[in-house]
This record gives C-alpha cells, sequence and structure tokens, in this order.
C-alpha cells in the first residue's frame, strides 16, 4: 500500500508528505535491495560457488555463515561508535562501505579471502537497516511506522524477487562472481539516491555512545532478539539449502532455479506488505500468528517436497511466512529501548544473521548426517515453535515496564 502524506496537525519539520516521503524511503530500501542480493544470492548460487572454489556443499554453507557473522558484528559495533554522527550521514557510510566489501568478493582469489570478504559485506548491513528504519519511522511519523519500517525492509523483498533471480540466472551464464559487481552498481545508485532524495536532519544532541550501551541493560531488548534468532532460524535452515533442496529432493532442472527464487521473493514481498499492516494492527499478535504460520508451513513443506507442483506452491508460502514476521520483530526491539533505538532497530538484522548463522550450520549439520535434504525443514518448524515461547515473555518483559513508565 502506497505511503500517503503525514496527517494533519503533524509537524512537517520531522515528517514528509506524498511523493517527497515516498521518494525518501524508496531511496533507503534500494540499499536494502543490494543488501538482500549480497545476503541471498549465495544461495542461488551455492552449488556454483562450490565447483569454482573446490570445496563441498556443506563447506559453501560457510561463506553463508561468514556474512550473517559479520551483520552480527558489525550492527552493535558501528552503531555505537557511530551514535554522534547524523543518521542520514551514517546510512551513506554504509552503503559505501557495502561497495568496497564487494569489491574485495570480486577479486578474492581463494576460499579464505572469499570468506573474509563475505564477513566484511555483512559488516554493514544490520547498522544500514536499523538506521534507515529509524529515518524512514520518523519522516513517515507515528500512526504509519510500522508501513514506513516495512518499506525499507521491502528492499529484500524485492531483491528475493527480481534481483536474486536475475543474478543467479547471470551468474548461471557468466560465473558466480557476477553478483558481486551487481551490488556494487547497486550501492552506488543507493549513494546517489539517498543524497538527493533523503533531506539532511539535525543529529540528536543527546546521542552518545553511553547512551546507546545502556540499551544492553533492557532484558526485554535480549529476549526479542533471542526471538528472531530462534524463531527465524527455521527460515534460513531451509532457504541456505533451497538449490540442492529443489533439483535433488524436488526434481527440478537447476535452470529453473532463478524462477523458484523469484517465486520465494515474490512471497517475501507479499509477506513484507502484510507484515507492516499487521504491525500497526498489533505486534505482540502478529509475532505470534507469524511464528504459528511459519512452523505450520515447514511441516507442510516437509512432506510435499517430493512434488514439483506442491513444493513450488509451498516456496511461495514460505517466502511469504518469514518476510510477515520482520517488521514486527523490528518494531518490538525500537520499543525494547527507546532510549537507544538505533542500537536497538540495527539488532534486529544481528538477531536474524545469527539466525541466519544458526540455520545454515543446523540445515547443514543434518544433512551431513545423512538425514537427507528434507531434514532442515523440520527442524525450521521446531525452531519457529521455541521462538513462539520465546516471543510470550519478550513481550511480556517489554510492555509491562513501558505501562508502568506511562502510570508513573
Amino acid at each position: 500500500m502506497p505511503l500517503q502524506p503525514a496527517p494533519a496537525g503533524n509537524s512537517m519539520n520531522s515528517r514528509l508528505a506524498g511523493s517527497r516521503l515516498f521518494l525518501a524511503v524508496a531511496s533507503l530500501a534500494l540499499g536494502g535491495v543490494a543488501i538482500g542480493v549480497t545476503e541471498f544470492a549465495m544461495m542461488g548460487l551455492l552449488q556454483e560457488a562450490a565447483w569454482d572454489l573446490d570445496i563441498t556443499i556443506p563447506q559453501a554453507g560457510h561463506l553463508i555463515t561468514a556474512y550473517a557473522l559479520g551483520v552480527v558484528v558489525g550492527a552493535p559495533v558501528i552503531t555505537i561508535a557511530a551514535a554522534r554522527v547524523a543518521r542520514r550521514t551514517l546510512v551513506l557510510w554504509l552503503a559505501a562501505g557495502l561497495l568496497v566489501a564487494n569489491l574485495l568478493c570480486w577479486f578474492a582469489d581463494g576460499y579464505g579471502l572469499m570468506l573474509l570478504g563475505r564477513f566484511f559485506s555483512g559488516v554493514p548491513h544490520g547498522a544500514y537497516f536499523g538506521v534507515a528504519a529509524l529515518v524512514a519511522a520518523n519522516l513517515a511519523g507515528p500512526e504509519m511506522r510500522g508501513r514506513a519500517v516495512a518499506w525499507v525492509m521491502l528492499g529484500l523483498s524485492v531483491a528475493n524477487l527480481v534481483g536474486v533471480p536475475a543474478v543467479t540466472f547471470l551468474g548461471q551464464q557468466f560465473g558466480w562472481r557476477v553478483m558481486f559487481l551487481f551490488v556494487v552498481v547497486l550501492a552506488a545508485l543507493t549513494l546517489l539516491c539517498v543524497l538527493v532524495f533523503v533531506p539532511p536532519r539535525a543529529k540528536d544532541a543527546d546521542a552518545s555512545i553511553r547512551r546507546e550501551l545502556g540499551g544492553f541493560a533492557s532484558g526485554g531488548l535480549w529476549l526479542a532478539m533471542l526471538t528472531g534468532i530462534v524463531g527465524f532460524g527455521g527460515f534460513f535452515a531451509v532457504y541456505s539449502y533451497i538449490s540442492p533442496i529443489m533439483t535433488e529432493v524436488t526434481g527440478l532442472p537447476l535452470r529453473m532455479l532463478p524462477w523458484v527464487l523469484a517465486l520465494y521473493g515474490a512471497g517475501m514481498v507479499a509477506g513484507n506488505l502484510v507484515g507492516g499492516r499487521l504491525a500497526d494492527w498489533s505486534v505482540p499478535k502478529t509475532i505470534y500468528l507469524v511464528l504459528l504460520f511459519i512452523a505450520a508451513a515447514k511441516v507442510v513443506f516437509y512432506f510435499v517436497s517430493p512434488v514439483p507442483a506442491l513444493a513450488v506452491m509451498m516456496v511461495f508460502v514460505l517466502g511469504t511466512g518469514g518476510s510477515m514476521l520482520i517488521p514486527a520483530l523490528q518494531t518490538l526491539l525500537m520499543d525494547a529501548a527507546p532510549r537507544a533505538q538505533s542500537l536497538a532497530a540495527s539488532l534486529n538484522h544481528s538477531a536474524l544473521n545469527v539466525a541466519n548463522a544458526l540455520g545454515a550450520w543446523l540445515g547443514g549439520t543434518v544433512i551431513a548426517l545423512g538425514w537427507g535434504y528434507r531434514a532442515p525443514a523440520l527442524l525450521g518448524g521446531g525452531l519457529a515453535l521455541l521462538g513462539l515461547i520465546v516471543a510470550v515473555f519478550a513481550v511480556y518483559a517489554i510492555t509491562v515496564p513501558a505501562r508502568i513508565r506511562r502510570r508513573g
């Protein structure tokens, strides 16, 4: 649903309206497309990477894990160290960092250097989404913050709908490393669009490293992160190995994989838009319902994955479920540490990429144990249910102190 002008009576000093708001948020989302291609295209080209680097599929999965660890480290370190930097300026720095890191991957001539390049590619990820989400929420106002955050996160979904399938196809034709040049171009466009369309804002005069570090004192923050780590780990347990699942279990030819990934992306676009609306309705209820939905979808996928028509249909459903969760988790973390929102917002993607690393590792483990390529689906369903239990405690830890503060 398009972003609409800010309601009458809201201060226009901090908020934009109509087309200006759309262009600003779309510019921020473009960086999300670049990051999404960086993160997810590797999954579609996993087999090609393994062949080129002369490594096994589980070893190639470590390229996914290295990226995820970069996100986990980069999000809090960058956000805290740059606490006094204006948010728009920080967005520009992070886009430039993404560009440089992908150039390193392009020139990497061995597995070790590629692992290092993938790690540095992940470093800007969490901080970028956290800061960009805060910029968008500030521009849109409180009545539409869920949708504004969802539109920034839509970059990930668009990457999976268009960018990842396109890069997978190009990688199959011209070499898998073409993905890195693709990201370099997108990062450069992000720099240009943010400079032109996102208005500068005065930095928060009260911002400090000490205040951001204070966010770690929130128990609700840690529980909200754990919800994302456990609940979303199931998503990555399956998605990390979607290429061999579709070819070895479902029996599709490798040339069909770009279309499968496009369907995954279409589901993510739909889920992201629905998730933004649901987050504006109720953050806790959205998290509970979506985690149940993810668990059920994973179990269904386990049983239908050998049937091509049903497996392909469930790919769309899996993409929808995973993406629906992101806006609500992002908003929950922002509420968990109201005086350290930059840190809290960036930690959503630290959590999701711990989930990425955990899911890729656990999925590779059950495959390596000989349980087959279908096993990650059941593993993912169990992780989603465990995430639901953690979410109940997280919501309680965040909402009860907030009610006490309002009464006081």
